[in-house]
């Protein structure tokens, strides 16, 4: 896609989120991927009984050193689901957050882990124990010297880096990545909102933020949604690099060994440059930022110049596709939105 493309599809972003209702076929045991990252689809891994565990959106899910899967739900009934990766549901607990939306993990040097929670909604974000005890939680960005109050606040995600300084995404709000300390003191922010198809250091919805230890320094790796990029820069926020993936709107960057895993929420078709609800799939990323696999998508593509080409649903297993979690034996598990109020899917590895 050349820049003039590019223009055209952010400048039409607003007025031009589709959605269809026509219903998915059923890819129960179908295989998806690509490569040496092809999976077996399980869309009946959760064992959870709907009626007494109800979910709306699952958004995000993660895994604790001792091997259990904790999901985050936007239901206030049960904000989180606890499982094995055998899908049985072993506990729940709840913070009442009606707009829980980003969780990350974090293990501390003293062994103890930890959880982080945002709120879109009420811009709140804590610091839990496993047991959804709450530890700490950050000061709200309007009353920590970060923004002023005409500036709207409403934050997706976390992480943590290795001196425990935390960074927030505000990725439906101004678009900044805010950086506090261990201890929740405000330290500074930067990226900032940008439609512009190219402008370095700047976002179109911050949606997702990780840190990234493959290289010879870690990085923090955010996400552009609407920009369809992948953005890095330093723990101090100066901007290193971009990669652009071409009709994939991302959620937030996992990485796990050599790999970066993303959901894509929304698509595209060849025929137009609108965003597309339920066009959903999985992508995976190698540590040379080339794309190697696209579960549910077609075989990713790149051209004579390196350049990789507009990337499309090809299997209709998901909707839109909101985290994906990388469990120790590679297997995958993808969190929805807006879809049914479906528990997340498992892909067992194949290859």
């Amino acid at each position: 896609m050349n820049n003039l493309s590019r223009r055209v599809l952010l400048a039409g972003v607003a007025p031009f989120v589709v959605t269809r209702s026509k219903a998915a076929p059923s890819l129960q045991g179908a295989v998806i991927g690509h490569g040496a990252h092809r999976y077996r689809v399980d869309l009946n891994w959760s064992k959870a009984d709907p009626a007494q565990f109800p979910v709306r959106d699952c958004h995000e899910m993660i895994q604790a050193a001792d091997g259990r899967l904790f999901l985050l739900t936007n239901h206030a009934k049960n904000n989180v689901l606890i499982y094995d990766t055998a899908g049985k549901l072993l506990d729940s607990w709840t913070l009442g957050f009606n707009g829980a939306h980003g969780l990350s993990w974090h293990r501390e040097a003293d062994g103890k882990e930890f959880l982080y929670v945002t709120d879109t909604g009420t811009g709140r974000v804590v610091k839990t124990s496993l047991t959804g005890e709450i530890a700490l939680e950050l000061p709200h960005a309007h009353k920590c010297g970060a923004y002023r109050l005409a500036d709207v606040y409403s934050p997706t995600e976390t992480a943590v880096g290795p001196n425990g300084d935390i960074y927030v995404a505000d990725g439906y709000g101004s678009q900044y990545i805010l950086r506090f300390d261990r201890t929740g003191r405000y330290l500074a922010k930067f990226g900032g909102k940008s439609s512009q198809p190219v402008n370095k250091g700047k976002f179109l919805q911050a949606h997702g933020v990780a840190i990234d230890v493959r290289g010879s320094e870690p990085l923090v790796v955010c996400t552009a949604r609407i920009r369809n990029e992948f953005q890095w820069f330093t723990l101090e926020g100066k901007y290193v690099r971009t990669v652009y993936l071409p009709g994939a709107y991302i959620s937030r960057p996992v990485i796990a060994g050599r790999y970066l895993y993303s959901g894509i929420c929304f698509g595209m078709f060849h025929s137009d440059f609108r965003i597309w609800q339920n066009r959903g799939f999985v992508t995976i990323l190698d540590d040379q930022d080339r794309v190697v696999s696209n579960p549910g998508g077609h075989a990713p593509k790149y051209d004579g110049e390196g350049k990789l080409q507009i990337m499309l649903r090809d299997q209709p297993v998901f909707r839109n596709c909101h985290d994906v979690c990388v469990d120790r034996q590679r297997d995958l598990y993808v969190c929805q939105w807006s879809s049914g109020n479906v528990y997340p899917y498992k892909l067992r590895r194949e290859g």
